[in-house]
């Protein structure tokens, strides 16, 4: 498949046309759009333009039309047609976009040649000519469409033709560069749309439908069809392909909005220039190095122009970034090793800048730039993420994390430590091996060829190896047992590594999306640390009570209470109950009934009864659900669960009827030594319905008890950890733990 068949097809479909069309004179039939450009794939709608003089008999023309469709139609061809006169033409044109867009690429068929060139012109030339307002329209259009597919780099099933960076953009690019507004440089993206003409075609051959949407559970044999390595070297190559056409577009827009502001000196071509360095000047909104300036001379002048143009909110020239990839492919002007300390300073600079940093990035890396500074990149380039907890690629999540670093440098007293860590710290991605352990050898050699002092790159490397350390203890581990802080304590030396850590774990939560971070996760987060800096400075610091001296003179009654209070978009859930075998999965189960979901939980035994928080959302059928209600059920439920039972297990089956995409198994893992007097248990699953149910029963089962619980959930992840004793009191035995992870690994499976 590629270019060559889907003309074939193109010339194929001419040819049925041809044989259907019969000679009438002053009508001609013409193709638009894709068609037009000779580019069908397998499923796509012929887009077919009947044109007359406006002197034909009604009935001729319309049994001419209804010849040439019902055959179509009766061979399954998907056909939007349109019958007009050229006038007729010329106006849809003025008052529908997409007709307007179409009709650039029409092309003759067959029958009045002269009718269909005057068409053709018509359009160019209305094109052209209100071109300021068609491209006005064009650009909201597009907007509004990127707003709805989102970005094609990006997404897990991303939209091959509307989302952002795709065909359609594709289209647009082309109406730009023929409205003749400003020189686009189609030849930049011609590899990429090959790609993704070529992925869309694979797709209606594998699902055997006119489809753009490459769906999860499709990724694979599309792979395979098109001889990628998998699923990830597929989605990576949709990721490039789509960022190159989304940066060219970027880049368009950019010249369009500034060709008149220089006026008329951009007309005589002696723009006025700015030097805002030695060599280094902005011009048409751009920061160029000057034209005269010798860059074999000054190895650091490429990085101190993108530092520059990241401060000031800028582009870089695009004749900038050809003349710097020109001279590093020709060894000229490439970065000592090790790095001079102006190099790394602007390194820094750049990285700083916040969001204006992310298309400076974009464009060093769309010009290949970014390869002679930063090899290393080039193995984490537009690497997918195939889950759902992280919304970019394995690159863009780490400027991403770079733009939220930026925020919090005022938080350390190393915000150059801070930002290097946050735009390298998944560098170890892309393996079977562990990427945080990758990751820290990785960055040794790196840290060292930028620069940075033997203990600055100690401090990397630890930053590195534990960047997810602080976010998973704080929401899996209990912070009121003593063997949590000393297992962080033992990692981190220092109270400087510590706020580095903790400023670089906000940063990597933010920039992985609303699924993994959330004020809740920040709180806990923050708990963590002021512990941890207690135990660093050898402090006793009063901890703030889990639990207030009235709800433990409460819970002392072993009785059940139920107070809901509202923080939108979530309910906080405080319940008071007495403590019984099955209670954590009973209230999971009223919960669940209730059309909560939850976000999180904690629940912790004193005396005989438990104290749990929840964090819940009520999902879109939830009814209004006051304490009485909620109080109720669970009372109803302590006393005979059957009935829940019963309820939970036919939710199950109706979820379980649902279409689904493949995820992986469960994961159940336990840590013998991780905490006092008790054994911890860890379950990482996608979340479904009742799983905290499911968990909690079987739990009960096993005729354990669950003395404190922290449950979490991450978008479409859950990460339930509990602490379990035997029913007298006391850790489990390595042989009870197992066979208690195993029963949970069966019914979770």
């Amino acid at each position: 498949m590629g270019t060559r068949e889907r003309r074939e097809r193109s010339n194929e479909s001419d040819r049925l046309l041809n044989s259907l069309f019969t000679g009438v004179t002053g009508v001609a039939l013409a193709a638009v759009g894709g068609y037009g450009r000779g580019e069908l794939s397998p499923g796509s709608d012929l887009d077919i333009l009947f044109l007359h003089n406006g002197r034909n008999d009604e009935k001729e023309l319309s049994d001419l039309v209804n010849k040439v469709l019902y055959p179509l139609w009766d061979k399954s061809f998907k056909v939007d047609h349109a019958v007009r006169t050229r006038t007729e033409t010329r106006d849809a044109a003025a008052d529908d976009l997409k007709v307007a867009l179409g009709l650039l690429d029409i092309r003759l068929i067959i029958g009045d040649a002269d009718l269909v060139a005057a068409v053709q012109h018509d359009a160019i030339d209305d094109w052209r000519s209100r071109s300021r307002f068609r491209l006005t329209e064009l650009r909201k259009s597009l907007s509004e469409r990127h707003e709805r597919a989102g970005e094609l780099a990006y997404l897990l099933e991303p939209d091959l033709k509307e989302a952002r960076g795709g065909l359609r953009d594709i289209t647009a690019l082309r109406a730009v560069a023929l409205s003749g507004a400003v020189t686009v440089s189609l030849e930049h993206i011609s590899s990429a749309e090959s790609t993704l003409m070529n992925v869309r075609e694979a797709l209606h051959i594998v699902t055997n439908r006119d489809k753009d949407r490459l769906l999860f559970q499709e990724q694979d044999k599309v792979a395979e069809l098109l001889n990628y390595k998998d699923a990830d070297a597929l989605m990576s190559a949709v990721a490039q392909a789509a960022r190159s056409v989304d940066y060219l577009l970027e880049s368009t827009w950019h010249r369009l909005d500034h060709r008149d502001k220089d006026g008329l000196g951009r007309f005589l071509r002696k723009p006025r220039t700015t030097q805002v360095s030695p060599g280094i000047t902005i011009a048409h909104q751009e920061v160029s190095i000057s034209e005269n300036f010798d860059l074999a001379s000054d190895p650091v002048i490429g990085i101190r122009a993108a530092a520059t143009a990241a401060q000031a909110g800028l582009p870089i020239s695009p004749g900038t970034l050809q003349r710097l990839m020109i001279s590093y492919q020709n060894g000229l002007g490439n970065l000592p090793n090790p790095w001079p300390r102006a190099a790394r300073e602007n390194l820094i600079t750049l990285i700083g800048a916040g969001y204006p940093m992310v298309r400076i990035w974009e464009g060093l890396d769309q010009e290949e730039i970014l390869f002679d500074w930063l090899p290393e990149w080039r193995a984490v380039r537009s690497l997918p993420q195939r889950n759902v907890l992280h919304r970019h690629t394995v690159d863009r999540h780490m400027v991403e994390t770079a733009v939220f670093a930026a925020a919090l440098t005022r938080n350390v007293h190393r915000p150059d430590l801070l930002l290097f860590a946050a735009l390298f710290h998944d560098l170890g991605k892309g393996t079977q091996e562990d990427h945080s352990e990758r990751g820290e050898r990785l960055i040794e050699p790196l840290a060292r060829r930028i620069g940075f002092s033997e203990s600055d790159i100690t401090t990397l490397k630890i930053l590195v190896k534990h960047h997810l350390l602080l976010s998973a203890t704080a929401t899996r581990r209990d912070l009121d047992d003593p063997a949590t802080i000393a297992s962080v304590v033992a990692v981190i030396p220092d109270l400087q590594t510590l706020e580095l850590l903790h400023a670089l774990s906000i940063a990597d939560g933010q920039a992985t999306g609303n699924a993994a971070w959330s004020s809740w996760k920040e709180s806990l987060l923050n708990d963590l640390v002021v512990r941890v800096t207690s135990a660093l400075t050898d402090n006793t610091v009063a901890m703030q009570p889990e639990f207030t001296d009235e709800q433990r003179a409460f819970a002392r009654t072993g009785t059940l209470r139920v107070h809901i209070e509202e923080r939108s978009p979530d309910f906080a859930i405080e319940i008071i109950a007495p403590d019984k075998p099955g209670l954590l999965s009973i209230v999971a189960g009223v919960l669940n009934l209730s059309r909560f979901d939850v976000r999180s939980a904690r629940t912790q035994t004193v005396e005989n009864s438990a104290i749990m928080k929840w964090i819940v959302t009520p999902n879109q059928y939830a009814p209004t659900v006051d304490s009485s209600t909620i109080h109720k059920m669970i009372s109803d439920a302590l006393t005979d669960a059957s009935d829940l039972t019963e309820k939970i297990e036919k939710r199950i089956a109706d979820y379980s009827s649902l279409p689904s995409i493949p995820v992986p198994s469960p994961i159940v893992e336990t840590f013998l030594d991780a905490a006092t007097e008790a054994t911890i248990i860890e379950v990482r699953s996608h979340d479904r319905p009742a799983l905290l149910f499911g968990i909690g029963d079987t739990i009960t089962k096993c005729q354990i008890d669950i003395r404190s619980a922290i449950v979490t959930t991450l978008g479409a992840e859950a990460i339930d950890t509990l602490y379990v004793t035997e029913i007298g009191g006391g850790p489990l035995t390595a042989q009870r733990a197992q066979e208690v992870a195993e029963r949970l690994s069966a019914a979770l499976a």
